[in-house]
């Protein structure tokens, strides 16, 4: 799917992401586009810096501001998502912590911050060889992402929170530190 296209969403579904703070460098013009013909869904499309959202004809006022609000955010989140992967850092550094505490023996097929992790911070589906991270780690101070890096890359070689994981875990010096802070920031503190 290119940027430009967005797949309709029926009326009554969910938001795939926690809401994200539309940035001041993100503030496409809106066009809606109201259609007769459509009944059940709402989508959107970026177009030239222009938002254009189309909706049902009859659809309220108040549906129509909420339904901008969502289109705003989940083009926002892949804005977001695609900065935050396209730069580069995420791998570079999960290479680095992967020499410092694993000799460099882990291997991954993907690696990516991703916006719809809304009760963890990371995690690691060690059969595919896929790592998610919370993009809201990116705001976090080094040494916490690196924890979390460190926590989902142990996982590829332990898929539990065995003693083993903990041991390897426990190779970086920060990990106590980390994880009381990701503790007061509230969101579930072991990634999985």
């Amino acid at each position: 799917m290119t940027p430009a296209e967005q797949t309709p969403l029926p009326l009554d579904g969910v938001q795939d992401h926690a809401p994200v703070a539309l940035s001041e460098e993100f503030a496409p013009e809106i066009e809606v586009r109201r259609s007769e013909r459509r009944h059940r869904t709402v989508s959107a499309r970026l177009r030239d810096g222009k938002l254009v959202v189309y909706l049902p004809a009859r659809m309220s006022k108040t549906e129509e501001e909420r339904w901008v609000q969502t289109m705003l955010e989940r083009f926002e989140a892949r804005r977001l998502r695609s900065r935050l992967n396209t730069e580069g850092d995420l791998q570079r550094r999960a290479a680095e912590l992967n020499r410092l505490y694993f000799e460099g023996r882990l291997r991954w097929a993907s690696l990516k911050y991703v916006t719809n992790q809304n009760s963890r911070y990371g995690s690691c589906s060690p059969g595919e060889g896929t790592i998610r991270i919370s993009s809201v780690l990116a705001e976090m101070p080094r040494w916490v992402r690196d924890y979390v890096l460190v926590h989902e890359l142990a996982h590829l070689e332990q898929p539990n929170h065995s003693k083993e994981f903990w041991a390897l875990v426990n190779r970086y010096p920060l990990t106590e530190r980390a994880r009381g802070y990701l503790m007061a920031k509230g969101m579930e503190e072991e990634a999985s």
